[in-house]
């Protein structure tokens, strides 16, 4: 393996993809298969073990994935200023571990100290590991967005991995002879540690072919003054674990954070923008603009952990072609399925237009995503036409809704994490990537109080009105994103502009 090498040296490769992208890869395989494993159990374990209603596990799960998602843009502060994106990730990882470890000794009645650990790692792991990614690219490089999309597909391989077998050992489906009834969920949650210990030892391992990439901030700064912050940071992450615990266990608390973090964070970056030029500061508006229309993408994606959870695990058969699954491990996994297929294509799809000169550009790909995005959750609504009198319906016609929204996320996701690392200055990107993954906190809540809401007018209900008021929640939903794709065409005028020839 090479080492030492220079950042120009890095970014001058051959070939479509770097070597490095394949370390990044598998680092973040192991990571997602952690996160998504937990996310996938969160819902059905507050109702079938914590005892919790639908609606205040809709809310309690909108709760926890925000602060998962809203840490994110603390994590990439500290990296920014005083860790380095290395030394934050390896702390986040080692957070994940502890947090995934307590859950699988007790998640009944840990589950909140658990969760606590794990939403302050997942702050100092996610958005770094995106922004070594961007950096392995230099600004006009056009292979950027396949990169992304082919790293994409490494999230997904682990969360297909991940959100399957983790939620079809709790359920008793996978295994079931082997592991005993009352340690499921243990095991489930022990997954998820064992898996976040390999995402650690591959970073550890090829981290010196990043060369410069994800080094501390503060080379300039004299020695034990480095140490001093650096420690400051790791007893202050340890410090606001307990906080954290609380605000989670009490969502009001949460619907104050989410009031204040966003402003907060807007008001930051336009602090910021003072030490950029005006060229800058039109990108970072174009950046802005992305980051708020994804929240409205991920507030209806992230149904998936929430409604679309308990609605798999209430309203799905467990057939698709003969072969019989775990309805909501299919509903957590589909998606990442398809993502795994496609993903790899429809980047070669970008550079194939790119070379042609007929590539859309961002904005006209979100607006598309929002499209995707309305057909799947019409298929979800169009399920009810097929249910049996015991509101039990098709998972293999839910699974193709799960289908057109993964060209939606293909759209959105990995595009968005590219534009980001395109359109903000190097010196603040992992802010701007940490505010692009607080967008998906708001997403994360907002998902929790639609599915409450949905939630709440099925109380009571046999289980055949159940399934009809969800189906009519998700068209509701689909006519939500085909508006909002329909603007985000209508301007994309305006904001092709503000983006400065970035595409």
């Amino acid at each position: 393996m090479e080492t030492n090498q220079t950042l120009e040296q890095i970014q001058d490769f051959k070939g479509k993809y770097p070597k490095q992208l394949w370390y990044l890869f598998f680092s973040e395989m192991w990571e997602r298969f952690c996160f998504y494993g937990m996310r996938g159990m969160l819902a059905v374990f507050m109702v079938n073990v914590l005892v919790m209603d639908e609606k205040t596990a809709n809310l309690q799960y909108g709760a926890t994935q925000a602060w998962v998602y809203a840490f994110t843009f603390i994590g990439g502060l500290f990296a920014d200023k005083i860790l380095g994106l290395r030394k934050s990730l390896f702390w986040g990882g080692i957070l994940m571990i502890v947090g995934s470890v307590i859950l699988a000794i007790d998640p009944k009645n840990f589950f909140f100290i658990g969760i606590g650990f794990t939403i302050v790692g997942t702050g100092f792991f996610k958005p770094n590991i995106s922004s070594m990614v961007g950096q392995l690219y230099n600004d006009n490089d056009p292979r950027r967005d396949a990169g992304f999309s082919f790293f994409y597909m490494g999230v997904n391989l682990g969360a297909l991995i991940g959100g399957y077998i983790c939620i079809a050992v709790a359920e008793g489906s996978l295994w079931q002879s082997l592991v005993p009834e009352n340690l499921r969920w243990n095991v489930g949650f022990g997954f998820a540690a064992v898996v976040m210990i390999i995402s650690l030892l591959t970073f550890t391992q090829t981290q010196k072919s990043l060369g410069p990439i994800g080094l501390s901030p503060l080379v300039n700064v004299e020695n034990s003054k480095k140490k001093g912050l650096e420690i400051a940071t790791y007893i202050g992450s340890l410090l606001i674990i307990p906080v954290i615990i609380i605000m989670v266990a009490n969502t009001v608390y949460t619907d104050y954070f989410m009031m204040i973090i966003g402003p907060a964070s807007i008001l930051y970056l336009f602090y910021e923008m003072k030490n950029f030029s005006t060229v800058e500061n039109k990108k970072l508006l174009a950046a802005l603009v992305f980051i708020i229309f994804s929240i409205f993408f991920w507030a209806f994606f992230e149904q998936s952990g929430g409604s679309l959870s308990l609605f798999a695990a209430n309203n799905l058969n467990n057939e698709i072609l003969g072969i019989q699954l775990s309805p909501n491990g299919v509903n957590n996994s589909a998606n990442s399925f398809f993502v795994i297929g496609f993903a790899a294509l429809v980047g070669l799809v970008w550079l194939w237009m790119a070379k042609r000169k007929i590539e859309p550009n961002t904005v006209i790909k979100f607006g598309l995503a929002f499209i995707f995005l309305a057909g799947g959750f019409w298929i979800f609504y169009y399920t009810k036409f097929f249910a049996d009198l015991n509101g039990k319906t098709s998972l293999g016609i839910f699974t193709f809704g799960w289908f057109i929204i993964t060209f939606g996320e293909l759209c959105l996701s990995p595009i968005g994490m590219s534009a980001m690392t395109k359109l903000s200055p190097q010196k603040t990107q992992a802010v701007i990537m940490g505010m692009w993954f607080l967008a998906s906190a708001y997403g994360q809540y907002f998902a929790g109080l639609l599915g409450a809401n949905i939630a709440e007018a099925s109380e009571n209900s046999s289980n055949l009105e159940k399934l009809n008021t969800y189906a009519d929640g998700y068209q509701q939903l689909a006519i939500y994103a085909l508006i909002a794709g329909v603007v985000l065409l209508l301007i994309s005028p305006l904001v092709k502009k503000l983006m400065q020839g970035v595409k």
